[in-house]
């Protein structure tokens, strides 16, 4: 059975993913675990960026259609509930291309190119001068995907605030060119001075960015260090034993900064444990790296266990999962159109308004 989501007053939020395969650990503590905690109290839209993923997989589009049913098995195993939230698909919701090309117009390019979050994934994807046109867009169409929807924030992870701040200096261009919006207008006061679009914060969860097993990196698939919510108990401990800490004995005093600890404090949540192993650690009070990744296993796996037991409900069913994303869809163009029509309006674009069927 699917839901039927009805208009609110709540304030509203805006995030989301690009379809690049099962969502791990670094997901839910840098936004999914904001976004369960916010569906009761926010209207909240959670956007599969399909479209985004083309801008790296272009020759793989089967490959993108299967990683988008698999999010939405994570979001469900998680505890996004659609009945509280709108999980919908960024290609079916032509708003969002059409905001996208006009905010392009808005930003210059080296703008674009200067943020950091792209010069990251540039350098990790080993892409340097071979980009497509498409992937600096995708940094412009991000801005549409969020704006689209007029929300007062949005769930990121810390990587991901270079983006927003571009998001929001289009909300303050726009308001000012085509609004009215003074210059030095508060960016809470935008939308009661006229402005079309709010200037949307950012809502970075407890944990902005967790580590991977390689102890280096952000946690990514692409990168081979991470633990995913899909996997087993026995997946789960033999990742984290690979947790890089360079501590040779149990009597040597180690960094409670290093990988292994920052995992213990995002997993453990007994804060009296946690400050007990961190002391005896630091003293090299008899205490393995072995035996405190033995204790964070157990911890992720508790985490885990009925995200795998949700999640087990919807293997198999593809046909549902799609009609949750129908619907949230549909919900997301009534918005989105209502957005686009002001955008226009604005702009001089509007001659008539138009209806989507879907």
């Amino acid at each position: 059975m699917t839901a039927q989501l009805v208009s609110s007053s709540k304030p509203r939020i805006l995030t989301g993913d690009t379809p690049t395969g099962s969502l791990h650990l670094g997901h839910w503590v840098g936004s999914v675990k904001r976004r369960v905690e916010l569906q009761d109290s926010h209207e909240c839209y959670f956007l599969l960026a399909n479209m985004h993923a083309f801008t790296t997989r272009s020759e793989d589009p089967l490959g993108i259609r299967r990683d988008t049913i698999e999010i939405v098995r994570d979001y469900l195993a998680m505890g996004i509930d659609p009945n509280k939230a709108a999980i919908f698909l960024q290609s079916e919701v032509p708003a969002i291309a059409e905001l996208t090309f006009l905010f392009a117009m808005l930003l210059p390019f080296n703008r674009v190119m200067r943020n950091p979050t792209l010069k990251t994934e540039l350098e990790l994807k080993g892409l340097s001068e071979k980009f497509s046109f498409g992937f600096p867009l995708y940094a412009v169409g991000q801005t549409a995907d969020i704006l689209s929807f007029r929300p007062v924030g949005v769930p990121v992870g810390e990587d991901q605030v270079p983006h927003l701040e571009l998001t929001r200096e289009v909300a303050r261009r726009f308001n000012q060119m085509y609004c009215s919006v003074p210059t030095d207008a508060e960016d809470e006061d935008h939308e009661k001075l006229g402005g079309v679009f709010p200037v949307p914060r950012a809502d970075v969860g407890r944990v902005g960015r967790l580590v991977g097993i390689d102890g280096k990196n952000k946690m990514s698939k692409s990168l081979g260090n991470a633990i995913f919510i899909s996997d087993s108990p026995k997946e789960v401990q033999k990742k984290v034993n690979k947790i890089f800490t360079g501590r040779q004995s149990a009597t040597e005093p180690g960094d409670t900064s290093n990988a292994l600890f920052q995992f213990v404090d995002c997993f453990i949540a007994d804060e009296a444990r946690v400050a007990e192993l961190k002391d005896r650690y630091s003293r090299g009070d008899n205490i393995g790296d072995g035996h405190i990744k033995a204790e964070l296993s157990e911890a992720i796996n508790a985490l885990l266990t009925p995200m795998r037991e949700r999640r087990a409900q919807f293997e198999g069913r593809d046909d549902l999962i799609v009609d949750i994303v129908h619907d949230g869809t549909a919900r997301a163009n009534r918005l989105t159109e209502q957005t686009l029509l002001r955008a226009k309006d604005a702009v001089g674009l509007k001659f008539w308004p138009r209806t989507l069927a879907m």
